[in-house]
């Protein structure tokens, strides 16, 4: 039986999932696949109440392997992806033949690029050579380790609000292949509790976000653990909410279908009317295009929507510093889900 708090925790992502549908717009987008889109979503998780892995989907398996190592190689402030590749191919649309990214989170997370001195203006302050979370890379250029500044400081000035941390170089991302969606979060201490804030321009709803929490929960722990807090609260703001809908006939049938859409999930009384929702879309709307097959992820949604949360699991990571974590320092209990689903990928 779930707690009052663990049920309003897991039912936060059905009802963002609701809100997306119920009240979005039709939106096409640079990937071709049309979305029902959402602007400026935000809920808060209790991390306190158990690791808010989904359960009205499966997360375990092959898909925790490949969130956890994702968040390790994010940790290793690395710009390539050949040994994150052994794991999972999640980057493997965006990278060149050897592995490189023109953009990764990690690497700005740990090695955020300095202007050199000639391009300083005047006026500006920028750490110098000697400073701890300086490195001066192989070519001369030189970084800064935004994570390690944090967890010093929270060592040091516990009550400072400038536990910034940024993965958006606007240069970068003018030209970047996939700039980062989940591209800045901040730390922030309340009495015992270490709190953490996500902002994220973009969001797939049925894809990506139900791994963004994840994650942010897990680096959350980690670095509670290194610096002697509990973990405390998790938010979230999406910029951009959107779900997928399809590509051709099936994506352009939401555009003229969905105030027919959104009346019948203004009607919707209990969690089993979602499926009815989802049983009229299946009858009505034209079939997915050969080759883009669960490029709509609106009835997966209502799926999910009709299915009960189940209890959070639990989430145990080893004391081990933020340079030698591994996926093995991570493990995951009690972790129990309804089926799983497919949702293609958007690129």
């Amino acid at each position: 039986m779930l707690s009052h708090a663990e049920y309003r925790t897991m039912q936060q992502y059905l009802d963002l999932v609701d809100d997306v549908l119920a009240s979005g717009t039709y939106k096409p987008n640079r990937t071709g696949v049309d979305t029902i889109s959402r602007f400026s979503r935000h809920y808060e998780v209790d991390l306190q109440e158990g690791y808010p892995l989904l359960t009205t989907k499966q997360m375990d398996g092959y898909r925790w392997n490949s969130m956890i190592h994702e968040v390790c190689w994010y940790l290793s402030g690395e710009e390539h992806i050949r040994t994150l590749r052994e794991e999972t191919r999640i980057w493997d649309a965006w990278a060149d033949d050897e592995g490189r990214l023109d953009t990764a989170y990690g690497r700005f997370w740990r090695r955020f690029p300095v202007p050199e001195e000639s391009a300083q203006l005047d006026g500006e302050s920028w750490p110098d050579d000697a400073q701890r979370w300086v490195t001066e890379e192989a070519d001369g250029r030189t970084t800064f380790d935004q994570l390690q500044y944090v967890i010093d400081t929270l060592s040091d000035s516990p009550n400072s609000r400038r536990l910034v941390v940024n993965a958006w170089h606007p240069a970068n991302a003018a030209v970047s292949t996939l700039p980062p969606c989940h591209y800045t979060f901040v730390f922030n201490v309340q009495g015992d509790r270490l709190n953490c804030h996500l902002t994220q321009r973009s969001g797939d709803v049925a894809l990506g976000v139900p791994f963004n929490v994840a994650a942010y929960s897990l680096l959350t722990k980690v670095i509670a653990n290194q610096t002697g807090f509990e973990p405390g609260t998790f938010g979230h703001t999406i910029v951009d909410a959107h779900v997928y809908c399809g590509t051709g006939e099936r994506g352009e049938w939401y555009a003229d279908n969905l105030d027919a859409l959104q009346d019948r999930l203004a009607d919707v009384d209990d969690r089993a009317a979602y499926r009815d929702v989802r049983d009229w879309i299946e009858a009505t709307a034209p079939p997915e295009a050969a080759g883009a097959e669960n490029m709509d992820h609106v009835p997966g949604l209502l799926e999910q929507c009709a299915r009960e949360p189940l209890s959070r699991p639990t989430l145990s990571v080893a004391d081990v510093s933020i340079d030698d974590i591994t996926a093995d320092d991570v493990e995951l209990r009690d972790y129990e889900s309804h089926d799983g689903l497919t949702f293609g990928v958007a690129e």
